[in-house]
């Protein structure tokens, strides 16, 4: 029982030793929680796909009741903001090329004749490509305002066949709803992977690295020690993304605060496992952090934190199964947002925990041959 003691203590003054290491610097304070509250604002309010403006042209060459209608519903939405009204085709080009509009809406000659006569009546819609999310969205927009304007012409003849859309998890279809809940394991993951790899480098660096050498602590004893203060931190700039999410955004959670935390533990520890596998191999603190920038994009791009991972190829997909952030986002968005209980999410526990059970025996073993 006092050998346990005695080796917990060990650990606890080594975790102190970190985190005094980590705060002690008011730099060090200011950066540990500046850019968690600065990047959640920034994806809250910049990273969004909803659709909010959308400058437009117009080249009504019908001048018909039909037209005049149709260009009320659209410029009632609030979201379409009519920059100018066109007289020929041949200034399309130079609207489009200068980015002054995102979309030029063509009404035919015929418009209004095609209608009467229960035709067919096309509108030409041309969009800029250079901003293809974007111009796909309001392509959309534009489809169910005339979806609407069609089924007001047709309510006359008869009841029309109407679709009434409901969206699971994201009522309003807000794409701050889909990407702010990631922000929990996405924002802590890259100082939590720095933090972890600049632990052993830093050692070295300041030239405290053979002091290890001479305590009485084992290479498990510094590798819990060195693990904890990161994933403390880790935690704790989760906790302050998922204040900003809850309050400031008003996102409500779904899900049990306790099965989120669960998940964000071994999400953490994963994380924190690669970080310290790569300051094991680190000579110095410039390497431990191009190690970790080298890492850190491929880890996002293959997170499906902005593109889903069933539209990547398939060597792609299979290499995401390395990837911790893959499954910490994934238990993220389904805790907070679809409320899923323990017996839901458990498989995504699964590959987090291997990531933990291979990445921290490694570092044990790399910090061993670095003591020996």
């Amino acid at each position: 029982m006092s050998f346990l003691v005695e080796y917990f203590w060990r650990v606890l003054f080594l975790f102190r030793k970190e985190l005094l290491a980590l705060v002690k610097d008011p730099k060090n304070r200011l950066v540990l929680v500046g850019p968690a509250l600065i990047q959640s604002m920034l994806f809250g309010y910049g990273a969004t796909y909803d659709l909010n403006y959308a400058p437009y042209a117009l080249l009504d060459q019908s001048r018909g009741e039909a037209a005049r209608e149709l260009m009320a519903h659209i410029d009632g939405t609030g979201v379409f903001v009519r920059r100018a009204e066109l007289g020929n085709s041949n200034q399309i080009a130079g609207l489009i090329d200068a980015g002054e509009v995102l979309l030029v809406l063509t009404i035919p000659a015929d418009f209004d004749e095609r209608l009467a006569q229960g035709q067919a009546a096309p509108l030409q819609l041309i969009l800029d490509g250079r901003n293809s999310s974007t111009a796909a969205a309001a392509a959309a927009h534009i489809g169910a305002i005339v979806g609407t304007f069609n089924r007001a012409l047709s309510s006359a003849a008869g009841a029309p066949v109407t679709v009434e859309r409901r969206a699971w998890f994201n009522p309003n279809l807000e794409s701050r709803w889909q990407l702010m809940p990631a922000m929990i394991a996405a924002l802590s993951m890259l100082q939590t992977l720095l933090i972890a790899a600049l632990s052993v480098a830093r050692e070295r660096e300041q030239g405290t690295f053979d002091q290890l050498l001479v305590t009485p602590l084992t290479p498990l004893q510094i590798l819990i020690g060195k693990a904890l203060p990161a994933i403390f931190v880790g935690l704790v700039q989760s906790t302050i993304v998922f204040l900003i999410i809850q309050f400031w955004f008003q996102v409500p959670i779904a899900g049990s605060v306790w099965l989120l935390y669960l998940g964000l533990v071994a999400f953490t520890t994963a994380a924190v496992g690669v970080g310290l596998s790569l300051s094991a191999v680190s000579l110095n603190m410039q390497q431990a952090m191009l190690y970790t920038f080298l890492l850190i994009m491929p880890l996002m791009l293959l997170s499906g934190l902005l593109t889903p991972i069933r539209n990547m190829p398939e060597a792609l997909q299979i290499a995401t199964y390395l990837n911790p952030l893959r499954f910490g986002i994934e238990l993220v968005r389904r805790v907070y947002l679809e409320g899923a209980g323990f017996s839901q999410v458990a498989v995504l526990f699964v590959p987090m925990l291997v990531l933990s059970a291979i990445t921290l025996p490694l570092s044990a073993w790399l910090f061993r041959h670095r003591l020996a």
